[in-house]
This record gives structure tokens, sequence and C-alpha cells, in this order.
């Protein structure tokens, strides 16, 4: 149980990066750091949109464009920005196209290094003590 806690902190921490990264360096995406409360929603609504878009998008892909497949992550990414950036008082917009197309490629991809990276950091010591045992 700790560590699917461990796992879900992780990711809810690592789309929170990527979103933040996408922030910083393009001009026409913008987090509203005046309400924090706004990120922190956003952060955890589009947590738990990509998480069931995931497999949602796959299945579908896998049923009716087999070739698009190795995209899932960008495409669940993509509908998950779009979902939160529609939602009034999450704090993220976008006012650029290119920033429509290239903020689902960085958040995904510093999603997914994070989460990747993360958990060999803060699970070391529980895989450590199972090895022990």
């Amino acid at each position: 149980m700790i560590t699917f806690l461990i796992r879900a902190a992780i990711f809810v921490f690592s789309a929170a990066l990527g979103l933040i990264v996408a922030d910083l360096i393009l001009p026409g995406f913008h987090i509203d750091w005046s309400d924090w409360w706004g990120f922190v929603l956003a952060v955890l609504i589009f947590a738990v949109i990509q998480s069931v878009l995931a497999p949602w998008v796959f299945k579908i892909t896998r049923r009716h464009a087999p070739a698009l497949l190795g995209g899932i992550g960008i495409i669940s990414t993509f509908v998950a920005i779009l979902l939160v950036v529609l939602i009034p008082n999450a704090g993220i917009g976008i006012s650029d196209p290119l920033a429509w197309v290239l903020a689902p490629v960085i958040v995904w991809i510093i999603t997914a290094l994070a989460t990747w990276l993360l958990p060999l950091v803060f699970l070391k010591k529980q895989v450590a003590q199972r090895r022990a045992d």
C-alpha cells in the first residue's frame, strides 16, 4: 500500500513538473501563479485524467488505429491538457497554436522521465529491504 501511495505521489509530482517546465519554456503556455490552488487543482485533475485516459486510449487505438500505438502517451497527455485548459479555474491557459503542439510533447517527456527516475530514488530502500528478506 505504501508503494502504491509513493508511486501515486510521484505521478502527481511528475505531472506538476511537466506542466511547470512547459510554462517555463513555451511562451504560449501559461500557469496562473496568482492562484496557487488553481494550479494544484489543475495538476490533480491532469494526473487523474491522464491515468484514466492512457489505458482507454490504448484500447481504442489498438482496436481502430494500431499504427498510432507508439503515440498513446502523447495523445492522452494532449487530451488531459485540453480538458484541464477547458476548466475555468484550473489556472492553465494556452494561447499559441505552437504551444498546443509542443506542450503535450514536453509534458509527456518530463512526466515519463520523472516517473521512471523518481521511483529509483524514493523506492530504493524498499527494494533493498525486500532483497534482504
